[in-house]
């Protein structure tokens, strides 16, 4: 764990990309879905006011210098980020990814319910390939191009990351799109596999891969606790190194 003194340029630094992100509106598909589901709450949100926005990344308190672990998932949930304004909140998928933090040293709390519950990452940073609730849970390969001008920011913010954790198949091949456009990856394309790692010889962060939070996976038994700590394990090994 970093014992680096916050840097406050780092943390202006992701705060000012938060706000840009957050008032990000490329995608008009995906403006209406966010805010369709902004105005039509789940009855167990009733009376909520939902962020509707573009979510922002969430990171460290220390900012971008204190993300040496950078989760990558797919696109916030309707009803969850969309809502909560918080990378992995108030959903079920985010309840399995923030109790695997919590457990790996990741996350002070095994649950984040707000963007204010007092629950902080610790050398890590989430988010994700697209920034928006897509509808069906399915971004389009246009809107995922458009988003990745935010990866990219990120990519140059957080130059102290020594793992990126891309969660499920989408996010894998955004990510490995991210690093070729920074000259880490050459060749055949990898194939997505849980529990992939590709460790880069030219000195940027390691790539690992595992299926997504999503309750598909969690309710079916296609990722357990188990499967999701062995990766987070081996992400703690990275982030441990000098």
């Amino acid at each position: 764990m970093s014992s680096r003194a916050s840097d406050p340029s780092s943390a202006r630094g992701l705060a000012a990309l938060n706000a840009r992100i957050a008032a990000c509106a490329r995608c008009p598909r995906l403006v209406r879905h966010r805010q369709d589901a902004a105005r039509s709450p789940r009855r167990a949100f009733a009376g909520e006011r939902y962020w509707g926005r573009a979510v922002p990344t969430s990171g460290p308190a220390s900012g971008a210098d204190g993300a040496r672990l950078w989760i990558i998932g797919l696109a916030p949930a309707a009803h969850g980020a969309n809502r909560t304004g918080r990378m992995f909140t108030g959903d079920r998928s985010g309840d399995f990814l923030f109790a695997a933090l919590h457990r790996a040293g990741f996350a002070s709390s095994p649950c984040s319910t707000s963007r204010d519950d007092g629950t902080r990452l610790i050398d890590c940073a989430i988010s994700a390939a697209a920034r928006c609730a897509p509808p069906g849970n399915k971004p389009s390969p246009a809107e995922l191009r458009r988003c990745s001008a935010w990866l990219d920011a990120e990519w140059e913010l957080f130059r102290r990351a020594r793992v990126i954790l891309a969660l499920g198949r989408l996010a894998f091949d955004a990510s490995v799109a991210l690093y070729r456009r920074h000259g880490l990856l050459a060749g055949p394309r990898p194939r997505f596999a849980h529990g992939l790692e590709l460790a880069d010889a030219a000195g940027g962060p390691a790539l690992l891969a595992s299926f997504h939070v999503s309750q598909h996976n969690t309710f079916t038994g296609r990722l357990t606790p188990r499967m999701l700590d062995a990766v987070l394990s081996r992400a703690r090994r990275h982030v441990g190194k000098t």
